[in-house]
């Protein structure tokens, strides 16, 4: 509770005034224009993203085979239970994995063949500019707008140390349907793609309206790092499980 009141305070939000210099920093050292900051913004959300949705999968998983491994004892008679409840762990996470991988994966494919009709990217090795975003496309994307994702996550962190699921020694199973909800917890990513189309928008009514300047990036970025968690409802908790 004391964690999660230091994490979402003001006071906390220096990251992200840091991670908003070193994105104006990288664009401004890099000389980027308007498609270098749409297509960062599109490799942040995509990255970033993905990277939330699997830390939100993957660490009750962790969490649970830790427990049930600690606790093995309690069920020594039947050996097989500990090795069923990890099976049915991993596998409903790489269902769930690629359910999100191809709902969130693609979405992402879709936004990018829009964006490449306005925003091309000449992906070198004589393929030129395209209308349409292929592999060389991404590996272009990539190559060129990786710097922008430490200042990403920098602005993202609170995802990553908040834990969908805490267990502990007391005997709290109610707690587990309490107050998380599925959609909550995968909702983070999702919020991101959200402002990251927002964004998108103003860039090109900046775009077509010969507006293209620093001072115009400065204010988007700070819209992009502002820590709007500190000003929507507290954030939900961590479902508490405990085995005794």
């Amino acid at each position: 509770m004391a964690a999660d009141t230091t994490l979402d305070n003001w006071l906390s939000s220096w990251p992200d005034a840091l991670a908003f210099a070193a994105g104006l920093v990288v664009a401004w050292w890099a000389g980027w224009n308007t498609t270098d900051l749409v297509w960062s913004l599109w490799l942040s959300s995509l990255v970033v993203g993905y990277a939330t949705i699997v830390w939100m999968i993957g660490q009750p998983i962790v969490e649970l085979m830790r427990a049930s491994w600690r606790d093995r004892a309690l069920v020594a008679s039947q050996p097989q239970a500990l090795a069923i409840l990890w099976a049915v762990l991993i596998i409903g996470g790489l269902f769930l994995l690629a359910f999100f991988t191809v709902h969130f994966g693609g979405f992402h494919y879709g936004h990018s063949q829009f964006l490449i009709s306005f925003f091309p990217i000449d992906a070198g090795a004589g393929a030129g500019r395209t209308n349409w975003a292929g592999t060389s496309t991404y590996l272009e994307v990539a190559r060129r707008y990786w710097p922008f994702l430490p200042s990403a996550f920098l602005a993202h962190r609170a995802a990553f140390l908040r834990k969908p699921l805490s267990l502990d020694r007391d005997l709290s199973i109610k707690s587990l349907g309490g107050s998380n909800k599925l959609s909550s917890l995968f909702s983070e990513p999702y919020r991101n793609v959200f402002r990251m189309h927002l964004l998108i928008f103003f860039f090109f009514f900046a775009h077509f309206a010969r507006l293209e300047n620093f001072a115009v990036y400065t204010v988007v970025y700070a819209v992009y790092f502002f820590p709007w968690r500190l000003v929507r409802r507290p954030a939900t908790r961590a479902a508490s499980v405990s085995f005794q």
